[in-house]
């Protein structure tokens, strides 16, 4: 059995991120800190080497020959009058020359250590490997500011080569400053740098998990919500709160469910409509195979005929069923800019040739509406023919169009037996019928698919009647093409 793939929440994800860029940028931000305060420190360990060699120089009077560090070839202290052997003079300079801050000085003569600070230091320059290394440097390149480690810890240190005329012993003048005493300050401050760094991450830590769980909550109860949806239960909505893009994301998606739970619920009319309407005519049907004597050519030929009929009317029912799925199916029609009065003329060329009824042409509309040219002559012509199907032979019917602010209205007006207000709402339902009394032969899907037609354009139809004295249906719909989130409400 394969292995199930190890998941990592995506709150989790997310803290993570902003916690690693966090601490990326404490650190850079740290170290760069550090770089700048370490370069100062060490600039000015420096400036204080540099201002005892001057305070030397002008203490004994003597002249620097070459530039320190050895840069323009050896580098020594001279000619310095008054003195007579080096010993005196490494002498001198020991007695003027105070230890600096965080360090130490030492006098060599003849490579070995022959004075010392007249107090303790906390560092002692005296050690061989560190004295033998620094007078060596000096030896080769004079004058000479450099770094030596000393007991495994770095001392920038100041080395002088000294010498009198008339003296073979060569004299050293050795001060050191430890960098890890002048660090030890910053390296305090970088310690507590750390501590409050590390109190920044758990802080943004805490508040990131919180809030990550408040943001990502819509999203949790996405994924609940869609595991307890099926197809007998789509009224699961989820809650939106705020208005973020989470926000947004859970109406889209709750519109997205609407609309499958309309399509859903659209497929179950179907087939209950199916179920409903194919019934009587199977049965009928089968009823008389069963009782057909086939020995009798004429029964075999009625009930022929009674079945031809049966299935005739199944198909042409099936066909209106099919209109009206597809009239409800969002996004079906295609609005587009209508002449109206091209559209009204060409209703009434279709429907005029219906026989035995008085065919008037009454107003027409000059403009332009946006429409679906194609689904509203379907839904104006099924009113027409609805009219002509429940009233007598001879009967006026007109049909006309006008625009007003409400837009655009097409009417089918006849002088039929009107519809009783009982029954004003039932005859746009599904195989809803008025009476007996308009009882023709019909599915009862019509008027249903006229107004699933017009709800898809944002419209509505209106009806006046009145018993014995005739209907009027009209079609009333937007100029312009309706907004979506108000059909969606619709």
């Amino acid at each position: 059995m394969a292995l199930a793939r190890w998941r990592v929440p995506v709150r989790v994800r997310i803290l993570a991120a902003i916690l690693a860029v966090t601490a990326v940028g404490l650190v850079v931000a740290g170290g760069i800190a550090f770089f700048l305060q370490y370069t100062r420190v060490i600039d000015g360990i420096d400036a204080e080497l540099h201002q005892e060699l001057t305070g030397i120089e002008t203490r004994i009077d003597g002249d620097r020959v070459g530039s320190v560090d050895g840069s323009a070839g050896t580098a020594t202290v001279e000619d310095l009058s008054g003195f007579t052997n080096v010993d005196a003079l490494v002498e001198e300079i020991m007695s003027i020359v105070s230890p600096p801050l965080g360090g130490s000085t030492l006098g060599l003569i003849d490579g070995s250590p022959a004075y010392g600070p007249g107090a303790s230091t906390i560092i002692d320059l005296s050690d061989p490997d560190f004295s033998n290394g620094v007078a060596e440097v000096a030896t080769s390149s004079g004058i000479v500011i450099g770094t030596h480690a000393l007991g495994g810890s770095p001392v920038r240190y100041l080395a002088v080569p000294l010498a009198v005329d008339g003296d073979q012993a060569e004299g050293l003048f050795i001060s050191g400053i430890s960098v890890d005493s002048r660090l030890a300050d910053l390296r305090s401050v970088i310690g507590a740098y750390a501590w409050a760094a590390l109190g920044v991450l758990i802080v943004i830590g805490l508040v990131g998990w919180i809030v990550a769980g408040r943001l990502l909550r819509p999203v949790r109860e996405l994924r609940t919500t869609a595991a307890r949806i099926t197809a007998g239960a789509l009224d699961e909505r989820i809650p939106v709160s705020g208005n973020d893009d989470l926000s947004d994301l859970t109406e889209t998606i709750n519109a997205m469910i609407a609309r499958l739970e309309e399509a859903f619920r659209g497929q179950r009319r179907v087939l209950n409509d199916v179920r409903h309407e194919l019934a009587t005519p199977v049965t009928i049907v089968r009823g008389h195979l069963e009782l057909v004597d086939l020995t009798d050519p004429a029964d075999v030929a009625q009930t022929r005929d009674l079945a031809i009929d049966e299935l005739d009317r199944m198909s042409g029912l099936i066909a209106q069923i099919s209109h009206l799925a597809e009239a409800e199916r969002s996004g079906a029609h295609a609005p587009r800019a209508v002449d109206v009065d091209e559209l009204t003329r060409g209703v009434f060329a279709k429907i005029r040739v219906i026989p035995d009824r008085d065919w008037t042409l009454g107003s027409v509309a000059r403009g332009e509406a946006f429409v679906d040219h194609e689904r509203i002559t379907q839904a104006w012509v099924q009113l027409a023919d609805n009219a002509a199907k429940y009233s007598e032979p001879g009967t006026r019917i007109e049909i006309g169009s006008s625009l007003d602010r409400d837009g655009l209205r097409c009417w089918v007006d006849d002088d039929g037996p009107g519809i009783p207000d009982e029954a004003r709402e039932r005859i746009f339902e599904r195989f809803g019928r008025a009476t007996d009394s308009r009882g023709a032969d019909g599915s009862g899907l019509g008027l249903s698919i006229v107004l699933a037609l017009v709800h898809a354009h944002g419209g509505r139809v209106d009806l006046d009647t009145q018993v014995g004295r005739g209907s009027r249906f009209t079609v009333v719909l937007p100029r312009t093409p309706a907004d979506p989130d108000d059909e969606e409400e619709r």
